[in-house]
């Protein structure tokens, strides 16, 4: 059996794409190799399944966190469960219904897919997506409910929120489609919420990712614009709004915007300070949904690094490689500072590519870049850097990432050694079911 690409679906429900139906724990089928004794802990996958089996667009499936148990070199089991929403809850029922208030107009940010990201702070592990509260799931992956930073938390929260690793501190930032449009967040290592500012924006525009330094954090206030005008999703693309970059205090404070060239970026690599300046790395695409939010004709997105002059307030920018990549990580360990190294996925907007190839970059000097190419038939998605026991981070430390074969129509867990990209994989914990594509997620090691 296999999931091949059907052309009488859409691109976001066609090969790998496709949902699954059941929520199961089972054993894994087999590992080859050896999984490294040091990994226990689990690593955890949040991605779009919608439960109809249908979704108007690849962001609007329900969120289903997939995940894999490691511990003294044994693979314990495999997991995957719906994350329990109002959208869960209402089957085919339209978000926006479920989301405002007919006689206030308020509205109710418990309605969210919960499909995006899934990290761990405070003891907790939150599901998220950018148009809601964060859900917070138990380790065993069972929904304990919208969490809200005891009712501190007002707007929805990205769902790429930063942690910092000397304070660990949780930086983020919630964007409304009316007024404030954007604000943004700090929260002490403990969970407490400690700081909200409202930062001035013109309008509500599509600001998924964010990156952060020792001293600031860098918002994108880039050209995909809320219209509600517009089929489907209401985003598009706005040659008038401009692009920039704001730089802020991470502790509050006024903010400077740097103009760049107009683009869209879904990810950031990292950012640090350096020499007077701020170096931001991240992947950019040349613009997005120019006819709507089924255009995909705006540009596959590179690895692009910008320059931001605290100095003049100018900005210049490179493109780093002309590879179409995605999904880019560094050692949690060096968010914020100078990264030596750095990883992607191979991106492609094809049902079923026939291979994917994960990207080591190197910025030591030239930027550089090391491959390691799955078998043909072979997909997965984002690679997570996992710190072997006493790193520090860089590249001493493993690769995860769920992987698809193709002809076997089931998926496995791999784990690559990341300094060294073109061996096989250390491990490949296979699976008796398929995990389809997905966004993001951790590894999160056991407290001892």
């Amino acid at each position: 059996m296999t999931t091949a690409p059907n052309p009488d679906l859409p691109l976001h429900l066609s090969g790998n794409n496709a949902p699954i139906t059941d929520e199961v724990t089972v054993q894994p089928a087999t590992v080859i190799g050896t999984v490294p004794e040091d990994l226990n802990g689990v690593y955890l996958r949040n991605g779009p399944n919608p439960r109809t089996g249908r979704s108007p667009h690849y962001f609007a499936g329900d969120g289903m966190i997939h995940a894999v148990a490691l511990r003294d070199g044994r693979a314990r089991w495999y997991r995957n469960r719906y994350v329990r929403t109002p959208l869960f809850a209402h089957p085919g029922q339209s978000r926006l219904s479920l989301t405002v208030d007919g006689d206030t107009g308020k509205l109710d940010y418990r309605v969210t897919t919960a499909n995006t990201h899934v990290v761990a702070h405070a003891g907790r592990l939150l599901a998220l997506e950018e148009g809601g509260f964060p859900y917070e799931i138990s380790p065993e992956l069972e929904t304990v409910g919208p969490f809200t930073f005891a009712d501190a938390l007002r707007t929805p929260m990205t769902a790429h929120p930063k942690i910092c690793p000397r304070t660990g501190e949780l930086l983020f930032f919630g964007v409304q489609l009316r007024p404030p449009y954007l604000t943004y967040y700090r929260a002490a290592a403990t969970g407490e919420l400690l700081h909200a500012q409202v930062v001035p924006v013109p309008r509500a525009t599509m600001m998924h990712d964010f990156a952060i330094t020792e001293t600031y954090a860098i918002f994108m206030d880039l050209p995909v614009v809320f219209d509600p005008a517009s089929t489907g999703m209401p985003w598009r693309w706005d040659d008038r709004h401009g692009a920039r970059f704001g730089v802020m205090p991470r502790q509050g404070g006024r903010v400077r915007w740097f103009d760049v060239e107009p683009c869209y970026v879904w990810h950031t690599m990292n950012a640090f300070e350096a020499d007077g300046a701020i170096t931001v790395t991240g992947c950019r695409v040349p613009t997005l949904w120019r006819g709507g939010p089924d255009d995909i004709g705006g540009g596959l997105p590179r690895l692009h690094r910008w320059r931001l002059d605290l100095r003049t307030g100018g900005a210049t920018e490179q493109a780093l490689d002309d590879a179409a990549i995605e999904y880019p990580r560094v050692a949690d360990a060096e968010i914020g500072w100078r990264n030596r190294f750095g990883y992607v996925t191979s991106f492609s907007l094809d049902a079923e590519p026939n291979r994917s190839e994960i990207y080591k970059y190197d910025f030591s000097a030239e930027v550089s870049r090391r491959v390691h190419r799955l078998p043909a038939g072979h997909t997965c998605g984002e690679a997570v850097f996992v710190p072997r026991h006493g790193s520090s981070g860089g590249d001493d430390g493993y690769l995860m990432t769920f992987a698809h074969d193709r002809a076997r129509d089931t998926s496995y867990l791999a784990i690559l050694d990341a300094a060294d990209m073109g061996n096989p994989p250390i491990a490949e914990v296979h699976l008796p079911v398929r995990i389809p594509s997905g966004f993001h997620g951790n590894w999160v090691p056991e407290v001892s």
